[in-house]
């Protein structure tokens, strides 16, 4: 699905991305992990094409992306933060964005999934950081495409919506989508991820399933296990 040869990015001088090769097959949800400043975030900027690396390719689907544009039709993108036009109000931007994209959706299973109802009619800058977050998950899942790319999906979610939230990404799975997913909440990570991609100062220093992550650091869960891997690479 997404393959990446030698990537490097820097800013000034500072190196974020340093030869990064990476293969994300189809199929499956991949977690994207690492402490702030690993080069997580400018990862998945380049893979849509929102950050230019210096060197390297990034192909998704087999198709170089580089000067292209049309191959982020077939992928949605769940941004860290939600930054909305307040004025509009929640129906409004949801159907603006059906309007743009021109693509069967199913809107009104995720308004209700999330219980988005009473908010309809609401202006976006009334609401609270949870239910914009809410918002942010309907305009993500209500297109079917089969690559999605979540940067911190729990973000500000109830403990109902996180269940549904989890749920909703295991049956996209099961349809045979990939999903990357940024987060720094491991338990959300050993409940749905099937692969764990560490990174540090732009490199990858761990690439597996839970169970090799488990294995290789000997330790009984995510937590603690991708402290093991920190530990070791700052050592």
């Amino acid at each position: 699905m997404i393959q990446i040869e030698s990537l490097h990015k820097k800013f000034g001088k500072n190196h974020v991305l340093t030869g990064l090769d990476l293969h994300i097959q189809e199929g499956g949800i991949f977690a994207v992990l690492g402490p702030n400043g690993s080069g997580k975030t400018t990862l998945i900027k380049a893979i849509l094409g929102m950050v230019i690396p210096n060197k390297g390719t990034i192909s998704v689907s087999g198709h170089p992306i580089k000067n292209k544009w049309k191959y982020r039709q077939e992928l949605e993108y769940l941004p860290q933060i939600a930054n909305f036009p307040g004025n509009l109000r929640v129906k409004e931007l949801i159907r603006m964005i059906i309007d743009l994209r021109q693509k069967p959706c199913e809107e009104d299973k995720l308004v209700s999934l999330f219980s988005l109802e009473p908010f309809l009619d609401k202006k976006l800058s009334t609401l609270s950081g949870g239910t914009k977050q809410k918002v942010n998950l309907v305009l993500t899942f209500m297109f079917n495409s089969p690559l999605i790319i979540l940067d911190e999906p729990t973000t500000g979610l109830d403990p109902v919506a996180l269940i549904h939230l989890k749920k909703f990404i295991m049956e996209e799975k099961q349809k045979g989508k990939t999903i990357l997913v940024t987060t720094h909440i491991m338990q959300f990570v050993e409940e749905v991820a099937d692969r764990i991609v560490y990174l540090l100062e732009g490199k990858i220093y761990f690439n597996g399933t839970i169970n090799e992550l488990m294995e290789k650091t000997n330790q009984n869960n995510v937590e603690h296990a991708i402290a093991a891997i920190a530990s070791q690479t700052n050592a």
